[in-house]
């Protein structure tokens, strides 16, 4: 069973980083097998809570779209080199295949056989040269072994169809010649001592015993058929090794890493019903065709801190979601199937992780504790945030027992290492906690910036304003801005779009509104934020 990816947003914070954790920790000990992913760069801050409680960084989740390998294709459907075109019309018409990859024996892939290939050349191609194994053409006759002394026979197939002193004038038996006989004993004798390869004997007749040991002492190679010549003869071409026919020059393969979608366009787009699939070393692990995207397993998901596809990872619409956790508002996101939706008015998603243990009666580990808390820190700025609900502060002084911290000495800490922006470019500061959204068909971004120290953004004000402008114009934003958080102050900071004055203004109540204006208890993006933008938007539309 595949794991179940646990994930926040894009632009991870530290309460989506913390609830994916924290979500994870509590299905492994439900029984389930669950992963924490990121969809981006963690912050300086989440840096420090992880550091702090000895977690490792989730790994990136790039996408969920369908891969090949959640496809239940049909694995391990090759032919060996070595296998003889009966057997491999046997395998095409068993299992409905057209076409199959041809391997090695170590599995690597050689080339491509169609069932037309098989088809021209048992009506077209085959001529009188046979190259296979004694075995190959003792298990299509299902014949009987008189001598055996090579394994592999390579010669020019000759059926003894004159009369004897024609035969012995006109065909000359060598050292390659596979001769296929029936009741003629001076034939035999003229290709046993004239040591040919291999003698077939049709109609279930046998050497006599004086050719038998003639044929031992010049080891030819004998094998008795039940059929009759023309059956025999036929049989025998159908022997040949099925890497020795000539195919079509079909090259194209996928990997298990490959995703449908690709696979969906280039199967469209050419001929052929199966492709190989092969690993990085080109070993082939089976083939696949349209018709088996039909048994598909989507990748399972939570989603945690978001409800909305724009702010999800990418190919979601190709997931299976089994649940979100979340506190914002319910967006656009649609499921195909009935879901367990947990949505609270809350101040953090870590508040309601705490609620999920305790609602599965699965104790709170001192980590844990640790990290419901600083997710609780994080998204209500230490309890300060419009977002903040008794609730969050029950929460935070219950976690905060457990893991045994004093909250506001590690809040304090914790917002100084999020404040550290002097190795970060203007570009990742601005899109750090980054939000889009359209509103009557406008495109409006906020960036957001929490620190203990805004003088340290101040000092670069005019290159932030240029980026800014610079960003609105190349990527057709309405409003761009970037609020710099001042959490010891309760407000914001404002670098802004020229063209986003006025609406600015309007919504902030702030005339003759400038960069670096300091808007007073503006922190919340969710509440204080956001809301007075859409607003006078919607209105002066």
């Amino acid at each position: 069973m595949k794991d179940i990816l646990i994930f926040g947003h894009q632009n991870p914070d530290t309460d989506s980083v913390l609830s994916a954790i924290n979500l994870a920790t509590l299905k492994n000990k439900l029984g389930q097998k669950a992963v924490p992913k990121v969809l981006g760069d963690i912050n300086f801050e989440t840096k420090f809570v992880l550091d702090y409680f000895n977690i490792p960084i989730p790994k990136f989740l790039n996408d969920v779209k369908l891969q090949i390998s959640d496809i239940d294709y049909q694995k391990n459907n090759y032919l060996k080199e070595k296998t003889t075109v009966l057997h491999a019309f046997d395998f095409f018409r068993n299992n409905n295949n057209h076409s199959l990859p041809i391997v090695n024996n170590n599995l690597k892939l050689k080339k491509i056989i169609h069932i037309t290939d098989i088809a021209n050349y048992a009506i077209c191609d085959a001529d009188q040269h046979l190259i296979t194994s004694y075995d190959n053409i003792l298990d299509c006759l299902k014949g009987l072994s008189v001598t055996k002394f090579a394994s592999e026979i390579d010669g020019d197939v000759l059926v003894a169809a004159y009369d004897s002193k024609t035969f012995k004038e006109s065909v000359k038996i060598k050292k390659n010649s596979i001769l296929i006989v029936g009741n003629r004993p001076d034939i035999q004798e003229y290709a046993i001592l004239n040591k040919a390869q291999l003698i077939i004997l049709t109609g279930n007749y046998s050497l006599s015993p004086k050719l038998l040991k003639l044929a031992q002492e010049k080891k030819v190679n004998v094998i008795v058929s039940k059929h009759d010549t023309y059956k025999t003869s036929r049989l025998v071409m159908l022997s040949h090794y099925i890497d020795r026919l000539n195919t079509k020059n079909q090259k194209i393969t996928f990997r298990e890493s490959d995703y449908v979608e690709e696979f969906k366009r280039t199967a469209k787009n050419n001929p052929y019903h199966e492709y190989p699939v092969v690993d990085n070393n080109n070993h082939v692990l089976g083939v696949i065709s349209l018709l088996d995207l039909e048994k598909k397993h989507p990748k399972k998901v939570i989603l945690v801190d978001h409800n909305e596809s724009r702010q999800s990872v990418i190919g979601l619409e190709e997931a299976e979601i089994l649940e979100i956790i979340d506190h914002h508002k319910i967006g656009n996101l649609a499921t195909s199937y009935p879901i367990s939706f947990r949505n609270m008015i809350v101040g953090s998603t870590n508040t309601i992780i705490y609620f999920l243990f305790q609602e599965n009666n699965i104790p709170i580990d001192k980590t844990t504790a640790g990290l419901i808390m600083a997710g609780i820190i994080s998204d209500t700025l230490m309890l300060k945030s419009p977002t903040t609900t008794e609730i969050d502060h029950e929460v935070l002084e219950k976690t905060s027992k457990i893991a045994e911290i004093d909250t506001q000495d590690f809040a304090k800490k914790m917002f100084e290492a999020g404040s550290e922006v002097t190795s970060l470019s203007k570009e990742e500061l601005l899109y750090n906690d980054f939000k889009s959204f359209n509103i009557k068909k406008r495109s409006i971004g906020i960036g957001q910036l929490k620190t203990t120290n805004p003088t340290d953004i101040k000092k670069d004000l005019s290159s932030f304003s240029k980026l800014i402008e610079t960003e609105a114009k190349n990527k057709d934003y309405y409003i761009l801005a970037l609020f710099v958080t001042d959490i010891i102050n309760n407000g914001s900071y404002i670098v802004f779009n020229k063209k986003a004055k006025a609406i600015l203004e309007d919504a902030f109540t702030i005339r003759n509104l400038e960069n670096w204006t300091f808007i007073p208890e503006s922190v919340s993006r969710k509440q204080q934020i956001i809301p007075r933008i859409i607003d006078v938007i919607e209105k002066s539309s």
